[in-house]
């Protein structure tokens, strides 16, 4: 019989959960979140497991200002309307990643590039105020810093992005050798954004060189990003990228050719918003005679195990099996299906960042050393959290905040 194993917190309270299926020789788990609100009253932050050892977390890729505005519906072709709330915040996926893993209690250095006009200097401060390390930014005399419009639309939850990028682009020799090798030292992770592509990729180089592992987010296809995902050791993508990549139909399928692609990825996880991830984990040391299923059948029985009635995000995982796609090949793995919290709609303010909010919390979950069925729902709570406020970085939580103290 094939079960994970509990938490390793001692102190938190076995949540796995065996479930048989339809195929005798499996059985899967889930890890639920139905004790949680009794959990959490009983912890505080006094109680928290101690930071881990390795805090160090490089970034590397986009920073901006965002000018949000909230509107109550998308405004339509030559209409005058008016906001309902606006804020200037700092904004760009590996700024708001790294902001949130600072929250948490890590130590993030960045690299990115920013003009000497107001809003370069902002950006740095607010950054530097979240105990984001900004001591390797490129800095330019001229030019302008990236800006980005955002606009939230109340009646959808969406939100639509209007970005100006800064100018003069970062070029790799603005990065010395003797900067490159400080950022590096003593990091646990780096983290690229898929932006900046040249630098990213001088970076990467040199962290696959001194063994650092590599987090790549995959939002859309970029010109240079097939050479930072070579390198990676982790890939967390859209909803979008697996297929639109591989050309796969489904998403599942897709994972699985990504991993058949990129033989140094430990793990793939495509995020669905609402609908919670999907995550498909190497095993290193897979046997050959392991059981086949088909990995799309396999996605739908363990989407049968989902608790309806959970409110908290919670993580469904497959035994160690034997991937299949038909004409494609088979991955030696785990297939997990992590849902999100279920947010009452009026509480959801703005989702912008929930991306890039989970890969921060994913950052901390990979220096904690926490197993996928913790990470994953631990990941999407940061998430949910952090769309209750308008702007990317409001509603991000620090690491004593009450509600993450169960998943911690």
């Amino acid at each position: 019989m094939l079960t994970l194993s509990p938490f390793s917190n001692a102190t938190s309270p076995n949540l796995l959960y065996p479930h048989p299926l339809s195929f005798p020789s499996l059985q899967f788990t889930q890890l639920a979140g139905s004790h949680r609100r009794d959990l959490r009253a009983r912890m505080s932050s006094e109680s928290l497991p101690s930071l881990p050892e390795d805090l160090v977390v490089l970034g590397c890729g986009a920073v901006s200002v965002d000018f949000l505005a909230a509107v109550a519906s998308y405004p339509k072709p030559d209409d005058k309307i008016r906001s309902t709330s606006s804020k200037v915040q700092g904004g760009g996926n590996a700024g708001n990643a790294s902001t949130c893993a600072a929250r948490l209690g890590l130590n993030p250095r960045l690299i990115s590039k920013v003009a000497s006009d107001g809003q370069g200097k902002s950006i740095l401060n607010e950054l530097e105020s979240d105990g984001v390390d900004t001591s390797f930014f490129i800095v330019s005399e001229e030019g302008n810093s990236p800006f980005t419009y955002v606009i939230v639309d109340s009646q959808t939850k969406t939100r639509t992005c209007i970005h100006s990028p800064g100018h003069p682009p970062m070029t790799p020799n603005e990065l010395s050798q003797s900067s490159l090798a400080c950022a590096l030292d003593g990091a646990r992770i780096v983290y690229f954004d898929g932006r900046l592509h040249d630098t990213a990729l001088v970076i990467a180089e040199e962290a696959t060189c001194k063994n650092i592992p590599i987090l790549v987010e995959a939002e859309r296809i970029r010109e240079g990003l097939d050479d930072l995902l070579k390198l990676a050791t982790y890939a967390i993508c859209s909803a979008k990228f697996p297929k639109a990549w591989t050309e796969a139909p489904s998403i599942p399928s897709a994972l699985v050719s990504m991993l058949l692609r990129l033989p140094n990825l430990k793990f793939v996880i495509a995020t669905l918003g609402e609908d919670g991830c999907i995550m498909l984990e190497r095993n290193v040391n897979g046997s050959p005679d392991s059981e086949e299923m088909d990995v799309d059948v396999l996605l739908e029985l363990l989407k049968q195990r989902k608790d309806d009635s959970a409110v908290l995000p919670t993580c469904i995982s497959s035994p160690v099996i034997q991937l299949t796609v038909k004409g494609v090949g088979a991955v030696n793995g785990r297939l997990f299906v992590g849902t999100a919290e279920k947010i009452p709609p009026s509480e959801i303010v703005d989702t912008t960042g929930a991306g890039d909010a989970f890969i921060g919390a994913s950052l901390y979950g990979i220096c904690a050393d926490m197993p996928p069925e913790k990470m994953i729902p631990f990941a999407s709570q940061v998430a949910a959290l952090g769309c209750r406020a308008l702007g990317a970085r409001t509603g991000l939580p620090h690491r004593t905040d009450p509600r993450l103290a169960s998943f911690l």
